[in-house]
């Protein structure tokens, strides 16, 4: 007797996501971890902002050159610190204990930036900043990842990294309030410091009333409570021997009995262990590499320097443009993250990167324009392309970065992945800022040309080596890259991800168990004898059908 084939599209909910109330409580306590990156952008764009106040350059004495570039790039020293760690406390003690313990130590170092008395007591306080916010970014989207509804995975995980442009907005706008309120008092720096302490306060006391995740649990022998949350949050407080959790519970169990009969251990040299990892690797590290090294670092770091070059000087007018940027940045990429599943991911990284090149190459020549000449036309058409080249950016990196990185890493290797993924990009953003505030003041609008040229260089890696997930789940594309295609057969079938199959799950016709019997891993096994491809629904199934459910 031949065994029927299942996809997870036969399960789902098809209705409205906000009329099943476990998906509606899900989305909501999915708002807690997704904070964590409204703290990073808040964290991270501070010291931009206060840069711009008087009250806190006359306080710390006008920082320049080596202090400034230390100043800024001290949170992000404090992150790399502690890098090695994040992951094995993630996969150890939990995503949700990780991100308590990430909130608790940037909590503390709020309050000692907040009261900082000393320029050392406030490189000291980021240092911990940066430090906590390790724990909190490698934990949170994780648990987003892997708690979040299969058809909304993809753009709830996209919405994360875009969320960051809120904690930017936020820290904008607070600076220039504080600077109309205060003047060029102390309190004109010290409360945008301390609004940084409510998001990893609400974390540390709150995290702990959202569910852990499901495959956190299963990798932990814990398959009773997994299949509990999944019964409570997928199908409305369901059953724990419902379809759908059944399936998925199959899916993940399939996923982790593969991974451990390719490589024992888990390790960071697992990471690199096979040709497969290698080239997640590649591409993870290379995203990394260019989320921080593609021009948006000038603006996002310095934009003082940046106005200042094109004869903008008023500290409002500054404000102004930072608080307006930021504004537009986080509908830009809110609009990237809800087309990654109509557009494709391979699609929006292509587009993101050619407008990039295009628009900062005539950023360049009109910041260049101006230092020659002083033509104000040229300043004018400095700020709206400027503009331009952010919607761009935001476009692909900042809703993609991290969802694309979770989304191609498997799950024994995804915490430490991602924490190489995050050491790249805060070694990365170190690295800028320490050099950007030098290369600046030594070159001007000459540096440019180093991201023109790196630019051409970031076109070229995405079009050979971005793979298309579009449409699959985390084991379907944990398939793609494990299977024994060649990188290049890869490449051909990732442009046609939304109309190719990679294969279906076959679940055995046990009988249903009685309503007595609890949860059993032998209940529905997964069939011997399917290939590495065999493991979920296929590509073009999941998308036509999550196309047509409202639950997208």
């Amino acid at each position: 007797m031949t065994a029927p084939e299942w996809t997870i599209t036969d399960f789902i909910h098809r209705e409205s996501w906000w009329k099943n109330r476990g998906i509606l409580i899900l989305n909501l306590c999915l708002i807690l971890p997704l904070f964590s990156s409204v703290v990073n952008g808040l964290d991270s764009s501070t010291l931009n902002g206060l840069q711009i106040l008087p009250g806190w350059q006359k306080y710390f004495h006008d920082p320049q050159g080596k202090t400034l570039g230390l100043i800024n790039s001290s949170q992000w020293i404090g992150a790399v610190t502690a890098i090695p760690l994040s992951p094995l406390l993630s996969d150890s003690i939990g995503r949700r204990a990780t991100l308590a313990l990430g909130s608790a130590i940037m909590l503390a170092g709020v309050l000692t930036q907040t009261f900082s008395t000393t320029v050392h007591m406030f490189i000291g306080a980021r240092i911990i900043i940066g430090f906590g916010l390790s724990f909190s970014f490698n934990a949170a989207p994780l648990l987003i990842m892997e708690l979040a509804y299969p058809t909304q995975r993809g753009k709830i995980t996209s919405i994360f990294n875009s969320l960051w442009y809120l904690g930017s907005i936020t820290s904008a706008w607070i600076c220039l309030g504080a600077y109309t309120k205060a003047g060029q008092s102390d309190w004109s720096w010290r409360v945008p410091c301390l609004v940084q302490a409510a998001v990893p306060f609400l974390q540390m006391v709150f995290v702990w009333f959202i569910p852990e995740s499901p495959r956190y649990l299963v990798a932990k022998g814990l398959e009773s409570q997994a299949a509990s949350i999944l019964a409570r949050y997928h199908v409305n407080g369901g059953h724990k021997r419902d379809s759908l959790v059944v399936f998925e519970m199959a899916q993940i169990r399939h996923a982790l009995k593969g991974e451990k009969e390719v490589v024992a251990g888990s390790s960071y040299y697992t990471c690199f262990a096979t040709p497969a990892n290698r080239r997640r690797m590649l591409i993870i590290i290379g995203l990394g590499v260019f989320s921080q090294w593609s021009g948006n670092g000038l603006v996002s770091y310095y934009i003082s320097i940046v106005l200042e070059g094109v004869g903008i000087t008023s500290t409002f007018d500054q404000a102004a443009i930072n608080g307006a940027l930021q504004i537009f940045n986080f509908v830009c990429a809110l609009t990237g993250a809800m087309l990654v599943d109509r557009l494709g991911r391979r699609n929006l990284f292509l587009i993101s990167n050619t407008g990039m090149l295009i628009t900062f190459s005539m950023w360049t020549l009109t910041t260049a324009i101006f230092d020659h000449s002083g033509t104000v036309a040229a300043a004018k058409a400095t700020v709206p392309l400027i503009f331009v080249y952010f919607f761009f950016y935001d476009f692909a990196y900042t809703p993609l970065l991290v969802s694309y990185t979770l989304e191609i890493l498997p799950y024994k290797i995804r915490a430490r992945g991602y924490a190489i993924m995050s050491f790249v990009i805060y070694a990365t953003v170190a690295f800028n800022q320490f050099v950007n505030p030098w290369a600046l003041n030594a070159l001007g609008w000459k540096y440019y040309l180093v991201y023109c040229g790196w630019l051409v260089v970031e076109l070229v890696f995405v079009w050979v080596f971005i793979v298309e997930t579009k449409g699959r789940t985390l084991e379907e594309t944990a398939a793609l890259f494990d299977g024994e295609k060649m990188p290049q057969h890869i490449i051909d079938e990732s442009k046609e991800a939304p109309t190719t199959s990679i294969g279906r799950l076959e679940l055995d016709p046990i009988p249903k168990p009685p309503d007595d019997v609890e949860f059993s891993e032998n209940y529905f096994e997964l069939k011997e004898g399917h290939g590495k491809a065999g493991i979920s629904g296929t590509a073009s199934h999941l998308e036509s059908q999550s196309e047509e459910s409202a639950v997208v």
